[in-house]
């Protein structure tokens, strides 16, 4: 197995980390919308810090980043990822659980690929199950700190698999957030779409509704997803 990933301005070790750099984090590191420059950031479930430094590199340094990561071998990672980043002094490295963060600081975005299995087999490698599974941090419970750490004009932007995605964005309503931006990502022609990129707020807007291939019928990749990836991906 890969010891870790490269992208075109930074190296992201992750061998120490549970999850690995994949295509989901990919995604929503470049799909979250920017916030203004000075608009703060929090990255809730930093992993190996792949989402906060790609967000970093779009905002060229100018935001504040706060990454809080639960797991202390994929903090430790994730810390030593950023010193040795481009962007050394936007990310800030918590080590917690984002259920016991308390913060006067209030975000222009929040991020998270969170954990979505609900109802499934728990894995024998705790710190996996941690990593994937909600009883790590409940939908309504993620929902619910959210509220409290978003600005008002706030967006909090997340990836999750289409039939997670369904029980997050129906309790997401139940708590008063409005849906703006709902992307459904197909992982290539002849499949149905199995993640979402979602943006949620606070305040009332008209949902956005969009679509992306990753790969197309011949197994080359979509111009829509070179297009959104080609800053980060060495091969695009």
């Amino acid at each position: 197995m890969s010891a870790g990933f490269q992208c075109k301005k930074f190296y992201v070790a992750h061998d120490q980390c549970a999850m690995k750099v994949g295509t989901d984090g990919l995604l929503l590191g470049a799909f979250a919308p920017l916030p203004p420059p000075g608009g703060d950031i929090l990255d809730i479930g930093a992993g190996s810090g792949l989402i906060s430094l790609m967000l970093a590199q779009r905002t060229a340094g100018a935001n504040a980043i706060d990454a809080i990561e639960q797991d202390p071998a994929a903090a430790e990672q994730a810390a030593a990822n950023v010193a040795n980043s481009p962007w050394p002094n936007a990310i800030r490295l918590i080590k917690g659980d984002i259920l016991t963060y308390s913060s006067g600081k209030r975000y222009r975005l929040i991020v998270s690929n969170p954990p979505f299995f609900q109802q499934s087999l728990l894995s024998p490698d705790q710190r996996r199950t941690q990593a994937r599974h909600t009883d790590s941090l409940p939908f309504a419970a993620l929902l619910q700190k959210a509220a409290q750490l978003l600005l008002p004009q706030g967006c909090f932007a997340l990836v999750l698999p289409r039939l997670a995605a369904d029980d997050f964005c129906r309790l997401a309503q139940q708590q008063g957030w409005y849906l703006t931006q709902y992307c459904a990502v197909q992982a290539t022609p002849a499949k149905a779409a199995q993640r979402l990129l979602l943006c949620l707020s606070r305040q009332y807007a008209d949902t956005e509704r969009s679509s992306l291939l990753v790969q197309q019928a011949d197994g080359s990749y979509s111009s829509q997803y070179r297009t959104l990836l080609k800053d980060f991906y060495l091969k695009f």
